[in-house]
Formats: structure tokens, sequence, C-alpha cells
């Protein structure tokens, strides 16, 4: 009675097109792995009169979980033939059964002509498929590979050498399905983790005292994130007293914003630190982490600076950040600022700004890449146009000395 129940419950469900029927679904992948093996025979000759059935091996070499081997007879494998053919063979030689593979065998052509003899199962396994071996010592290959006077006679032997490529693919099979379960981790809070240590100040072990403010920190924090003060710390040349360490040539907010970065992973909020909305401040800032950066070996968090400085570049700031791009070589930094200054409509404010005058001083090497530069994009002559901006670049014409903006 329960069965014919259910069974007229299916047919009426199944009946109604409104009630769509659920639907599984799975996929079977085949693929191949391939592994190349070369093999050199040199003195070819000495193994001459070895014995029909006699061969050369090569090292053993692994594809796809199995062991495999060329077998190379000088002599022929088959009575049959008389020594009249040299023999070629790959074999696998670990334990195994039904192992499916495809092969390719190449004898190089060594008179620069490329005439390789090629023998490949890839270009033809539409027509039988891979070769299936059965057992240990099964073997794919050619009984009468090459006649041996022709080969002797050939350009595949060279100085007494023969030079042999093998490529085995093995077939690997998986079929997937539907997954059974949907759990999604959440991403890495790690960094929130150590910056609350550090908000926190519990368990500091270390202060740095940078323009008379004192910043609380974990000595095994900062020198994991830092091969210079892990010297610092902990090196052979370690300072005598790493309990308060006094930093100099960095403003306060800049060490800050290294904190920051050595403990939450990211870029702080810029305008915060410097306590200022504008573009300016930020940019400036920026700068100065980018050169705090190269100092401490921070290699990510200089790239995460120069990233920012591509971003915002602008008339009133290119040309400091430009010669900070070529003093801490930042390659990209330094090709997007040669661009932005190189266009006509940005030229002439440029180097009327503050910072063109530190950049003469400081790097008068990337004037002449920046002639360059004004060349290729305005496509005018040098001759008529370029001078006349090279004297002007040299600062003839312009009054008083400016210096690199302070971070205050």
């Amino acid at each position: 009675m329960g069965t014919i129940k259910l069974f007229r419950e299916a047919s009426k469900a199944s009946s109604n097109p409104s009630q769509p029927l659920p639907v599984t679904s799975s996929t079977a992948r085949f693929e191949t792995v391939n592994v190349t093996h070369d093999f050199k025979i040199n003195g070819y000759s000495l193994n001459k009169g070895m014995g029909i059935g006699k061969y050369i091996t090569s090292d053993t070499f692994l594809v796809g979980g199995y062991e495999w081997a060329i077998y190379f007879y000088p002599d022929g494998k088959s009575m049959e033939d008389n020594a009249a053919y040299v023999s070629i063979f790959i074999a696998l030689v670990s334990d195994g059964a039904d192992v499916r593979a495809l092969f390719e065998l190449t004898l190089f052509d060594q008179s620069g002509k490329g005439n390789h003899k090629v023998h490949s199962h890839f270009e033809r396994r539409l027509e039988s498929g891979p070769y299936t071996l059965k057992y240990r010592g099964s073997m794919w290959g050619y009984k009468r590979y090459f006649k041996r006077t022709l080969l002797e006679s050939s350009d595949y032997l060279k100085d007494d050498c023969l030079s042999i490529k093998c490529v085995v693919g093995v077939v690997k099979s998986q079929t997937e399905g539907p997954k059974i379960y949907s759990i999604t981790p959440p991403p890495s809070n790690i960094g929130q983790h150590f910056g609350k240590l550090l908000e926190s100040g519990k368990c500091a072990d270390v202060n740095f005292e940078v323009n008379g403010e004192i910043f609380a920190a974990h000595k095994l924090v900062i020198a994991a994130r830092s091969p210079v003060f892990r010297a610092q710390l902990f090196g052979p040349l370690k300072d005598k007293d790493t309990r308060l360490i006094k930093v100099e040539d960095i403003e306060a907010p800049v060490f800050k914003a290294l904190l920051h970065f050595m403990y939450w992973d990211n870029l702080p909020d810029m305008l915060e630190l410097v306590g200022a909305n504008s573009k300016w401040a930020s940019t400036l800032m920026a700068q100065h982490l980018l050169a705090a950066a190269d100092r401490y070996a921070l290699d990510r968090l200089k790239l995460l600076c120069e990233a920012k400085l591509c971003e915002d570049i602008a008339i009133n700031t290119v040309a400091t950040t430009l010669a900070l791009a070529e003093q801490h070589h930042c390659f990209q930094l330094k090709a997007a600022c040669l661009r932005f200054i190189a266009m006509p409509e940005n030229l002439k404010a440029v180097m009327q700004s503050d910072g063109f005058d530190y950049l003469k001083e400081s790097c008068p090497a990337v004037l002449t890449e920046l002639l360059q530069y004004v060349a290729r994009v305005t496509e005018h002559n040098v001759l008529t146009s370029g001078f006349g901006n090279l004297t002007f670049l040299d600062g003839s014409d312009l009054n008083g000395r400016r210096v690199k903006q302070r971070l205050y």
C-alpha cells in the first residue's frame, strides 16, 4: 500500500509542469600529465655488436606517479631483423596496471637544418586514443625505428652521439560533483588583532622617541615586519638600550603611520594623521611615508605609497614626487610623473611650482629625461622648442631658492 501511494504521488508530481524536478550534475575531467626527458648517447659506435635484444637505458623519470625509461637497442630488439635496424621503446618501469598514456619520440637532426625525426602519439590520439600499458615492463615504441646503415650516415649521428627526446603524457581522470557543503571562511583579521594590540599598548616592551613624542610598540612585532628594526633590536650591533630608541630624520606623524602599517598591514587615513583636509597634505604624507618605508625595508608599504602617489599626481606636488621617485628607485612612479609633466598643458605650471627648484638641485639628471618626454609628447622639433625649455629648466629666469616642504 505504501509503495503504491508513493508511486502515485511521484507520477502526479512529474506530470505537473509547474513543479520542476530536481536536477543534479557531475563532470568527468580527463587530462594528461606531461613530462619531457632528454636522452643522449655518447659513443654510439662502442655499443654496436652488443647483441640483438641488448639495450642501453636512460635514467628513470617520473610522470603521473609512475617511473619510466627509454630503452635503445643498437642491434635491434627482434632476431628476425638480423641487426639491420635500431629499436627504441619507452617502458613503464614501476608497478602499475592499465596505465594509459600518450607518447612522443624525437631524434634530433644535429646539422642545424631542423629535419628532426618525430613520432607523436599526441597528434593522432583521436584516431586510436591513449596507449594502455597493462603491467610493469610494458613498452611503447618501434622495433624498426631506423635502418642502421642509414642512421650511421645521417645528420642524426654527429661526433658519435645521438640526441633523443621523449614526451610521456599519463592520462588522469576525476569526477566532480556538486558540493554538499557551503562554507565561506571570513577574510583574515590578523591585522585587526595586531592593530588593537598597538592601540591598547598592552605588553609593549620598547618605546620610540620621535621629535619629542613617545610611541610604544612590541619588539617581536616590529622585528618580524622590518629587517632594519630586527637588526637594531636583536642583531649583533643592536642598540645598547632597546627600551627607548630615539629615531632621527623622521617626523612623528610619519612614524605613527609607519607603526600603523606594521600592525594593521594597510595604509592609515592620511588626512586624519596630518589633521588637514587637503589632497596636498595627503600627498605630502605619502611622500614622507614612502621614504620611511624604503629606509626600514618595508617593501609592501613602499609599493602602496607608490601606487597612491601615482593616483594623486598634481601640478603643485609632481616635481617633489618625481625627485622622490628618482631617489628611492620607484620606476613606475617616475615614469608617471615624467608623462604628467611633459604634457603641454602641465609643463609651464609645473616649472613654476615650489618644488621644481628642489628637483633641479637634487636630481639634475632627471631634466634630460624630462626633455626627452617633452619631445615625444609634443612631437615638436627639439631645435625649435626644446632649447628654450632647457634654458628655463636650468633656472635662469626663476628667482629665489625653494626648499623641500616639511610636514608639520
